[in-house]
């Protein structure tokens, strides 16, 4: 089977069918993804490193294992990119800044062992911002890679912190990635490059090995062309670790529900649509429509907690703890970003009590949102007020006048799973989508959901047109 460009954006689960069928083998997958992300990667700022040995030795050992009839599931033989805060043995991991470019942790992460074991191909160490964005950076050129640029636009920015994974998926350099989440760090590059993001529970999986920057915040999440992908990715990696003490001990494993013979029920939030661009808002509403032939609709008002404060104080508190010595040494002003060389010093001053005070505020949030999940199956909205903006510009520019619900940070406060999906395209041709967020341990009910909308749309078939 000879591989073509379009071929380049096959979900897991076509290449899965092909693979069994042998109508191509792993090895030829493979080559033919090193080999866009060696030509393509460059010029989207996505990829640190490609893991070419690597990949090549795991594939030829997925094709001897398919030959003798050991199947490990859907991501064998199938290559992945992971975002650079993941430990890779005997391979730079970065972590996107500059101070760390030549760092090699000798060990592989619980999540890249996970999948080896899956029988997947790591193929790429992709990029992100620079301490996942920790120092608080305002613009896309925050990482010694350069600015993450957008899978559909190079001009565009590809959204932070899983810049790489965002984009590359996007561009048909790998079919998954995995990336993480502190607060938004999956949902807004899948939301920027149209592409599927899931964020799990947090503790479903296991951190041990990626960089911490807020130890009770940060989650690790696959990205993908399709929800089902996700679900196959997240049965691969989730599960207790006992070098992660915070990892759940319950199993997880990826059954999708059926929303035929009982609709779905679906929180709404008011004022969710007002200070959003208008393509923003159309798409969302007809995608409300999709939703509508399997789900009811109710709109409610999230409980008036100052959600930001305490996720904000938590991220610099923890991430204050985590780089304290890289701050005081001064190595922080190796980065790239003018901003993060001096924004890491003034968390490091936060009085015990503010941090202490988030904590407990955090609890009344969980029991909060939990008690929503008690009626609704998922809360919905819009994944991000705006298309992807340009990569020279300040945030704070050109989204000015817009403005998201609180829906993201709330949920990155309590620990709820999340999953976002492209619903269209709005202003110069760029993706708009929407999240839904579920109940803690719920993710196969968000996935079902999106599994019903991409089952009735095309959206995730869309890509754009790369050689």
């Amino acid at each position: 089977m000879k591989l073509t460009p379009n071929d380049a954006f096959s979900t897991v689960t076509q290449w899965a069918q092909r693979l069994r069928r042998g109508e191509t083998t792993s090895l030829a997958l493979t080559e033919f993804y090193l080999e866009r992300l060696e030509r393509i990667g460059p010029q989207f700022n996505c990829v640190v490193t490609v893991t070419r040995d690597l990949a090549l030795q795991q594939a030829a050992e997925a094709d001897r294992l398919l030959a003798q009839g050991q199947d490990r599931g859907p991501l064998h033989g199938i290559p992945y990119g992971a975002k650079d805060l993941l430990a890779t043995r005997g391979i730079p991991t970065t972590w996107g800044a500059a101070p760390f470019k030549d760092r090699i942790i000798d060990r592989d992460a619980t999540v890249i062992e996970r999948l080896r074991e899956a029988g997947a191909v790591l193929a790429a160490k992709l990029s992100m911002v620079e301490i996942a964005g920790g120092f608080g950076y305002r613009q896309a050129d925050a990482s010694f890679t350069g600015p993450g640029r957008n899978g559909w636009n190079r001009d565009r920015w590809s959204g932070g912190s899983s810049s790489g994974p965002g984009a590359a998926v996007a561009a048909g350099l790998v079919p998954y990635a995995i990336g993480s989440e502190t607060s938004g760090s999956i949902i807004t590059p899948a939301g920027y490059n149209g592409v599927a993001g899931l964020r799990p529970t947090y503790g479903r999986v296991s951190r041990h090995g990626a960089m911490a920057l807020s130890w009770t915040l940060d989650k690790l999440g696959p990205m993908a062309r399709t929800a089902e992908d996700c679900g196959h990715v997240l049965h691969a990696i989730a599960g207790v670790d006992r070098h992660d003490p915070t990892s759940i001990t319950e199993s997880y494993q990826f059954t999708p529900h059926d929303f035929t013979a009982k609709k779905a029920r679906i929180a709404t939030i008011k004022g969710a649509l007002e200070n959003v661009q208008p393509e923003v808002r159309t798409n969302f509403e007809v995608a409300q429509k999709t939703l509508g032939e399997f789900a009811e609709f109710e709109e409610i008002e999230l409980p008036p907690l100052p959600y930001s404060a305490v996720v904000g104080t938590i991220i610099n508190c923890e991430q204050a703890a985590a780089f304290e010595e890289f701050i005081r040494d001064g190595k922080v002003w190796e980065l790239s970003a003018p901003e993060d060389r001096w924004g890491g010093h003034s968390p490091l001053a936060i009085p015990a009590k503010d941090y202490i005070n988030a904590l407990r505020v955090r609890g009344k949030i969980q029991h909060a949102l939990d008690a929503f999940f008690e009626k609704y199956d998922a809360i919905i909205a819009p994944s991000l007020s705006t298309v992807a903006g340009p990569i020279d510009r300040d945030f704070r520019e050109w989204s000015k006048g817009f403005s998201s619900t609180s829906l993201g940070v709330a949920s990155n406060a309590a620990g709820l799973p999340a999953i976002a999906l492209c619903n269209g395209f709005g202003q110069d041709n760029l993706p708009t989508g929407f999240q839904l967020v579920g109940r803690a341990l719920e993710e196969n009910r968000l996935l079902s959901l999106a599994m019903a909308y991409q089952s009735r749309t095309d959206w995730h078939t869309r890509h754009p047109e790369l050689p």
